[in-house]
């Protein structure tokens, strides 16, 4: 199913077809962001209402990017009035299915390496976590997340390598388990 046109009907049905099959991403956006389960979810929800109330501004093209950058400002309101700027729980409680083949030591490595890297993710600061989310995990271009976050390319190319630096040092720096 593709975007709609430029100056097509827009309705309930129109923004539901469009918007829900992207919550998911506006729900890891968000929890990186607010680093709470609860304030994410109020935030998406939030968002989801605020644009399905301006759907009838909505002039096609990537309804995704649409979405998340609604999503972002959201949250980065919500910050600004008050949120809590405290680690919280991991990014994720949800645990690694096994991959098919794996044995139980490999697929305990696995979960655990997950783990670590949801640790470490939670403990950049806010710009250095949302941009390695939209890129990393949403699979973001450089250029859509210059357009969702208001930065010059550069800014943003600049930002992804010290948050990507700060996340290898943040790792590297972790105790290792003897044999």
């Amino acid at each position: 199913m593709g975007e709609r046109p430029v100056g097509t009907a827009t309705g309930a049905d129109d923004f539901e077809a469009l918007a829900l099959r992207h919550l998911d991403a506006a729900y890891g956006l968000a929890r990186a962001l607010l680093r709470d389960e609860h304030d994410a979810q109020d935030a998406v929800q939030d968002a989801y209402v605020r644009a399905l109330r301006h759907f009838a501004g909505y002039r096609g093209g990537d309804a995704r990017a649409w979405l998340l950058a609604i999503v972002r400002n959201v949250c980065l309101t919500r910050r600004r009035r008050g949120a809590r700027d405290r680690l919280l729980t991991p990014l994720e409680e949800v645990p690694e299915l096994p991959a098919s083949g794996d044995d139980p030591e490999a697929a305990l490595l696995r979960a655990a390496g997950v783990a670590e890297v949801r640790s470490a993710l939670a403990q950049l600061g806010a710009e250095a976590r949302e941009i390695l989310v939209l890129r990393e995990l949403e699979d973001r271009s450089y250029a859509e997340i210059a357009e969702l976050s208001g930065l010059p390319l550069g800014t943003v190319m600049s930002r992804l390598a010290r948050a990507r630096a700060q996340l290898r040092r943040i790792l590297a720096a972790r105790p290792t388990e003897a044999p």
